[in-house]
């Protein structure tokens, strides 16, 4: 069993978030707090990958075309930190 810890920008981004993206965020938690990460790569849906650059040790879920969920794993504590909920910008 996963432990996801929310920021607080996170949940204030979910909070004003479209109806069908927050019911997407629940899938997304439910699938984390099972199977972990793992889990959700088993899901074609929410394209999850790892990112580079400045976000490198960080992943990535689509929950919308345009809304993603940025995460962190620590492994040792069976623990995904939420770092945020970010509407994606394709300018």
């Amino acid at each position: 069993m996963w432990k996801v810890l929310e920021s607080k920008s996170a949940r204030k981004t979910l909070d004003v978030a479209p109806p069908e993206v927050r019911r997407k965020w629940d899938i997304w938690l439910a699938i984390v707090e099972l199977d972990g990460p793992e889990g959700l790569r088993r899901v074609v849906g929410f394209h999850d990958e790892a990112l580079s650059g400045t976000w490198k040790g960080h992943c990535s879920s689509r929950l919308s075309i345009a809304y993603r969920v940025i995460y962190s794993v620590q492994r040792d504590a069976l623990t995904v930190h939420v770092v945020d909920v970010t509407k994606h910008d394709y300018r």
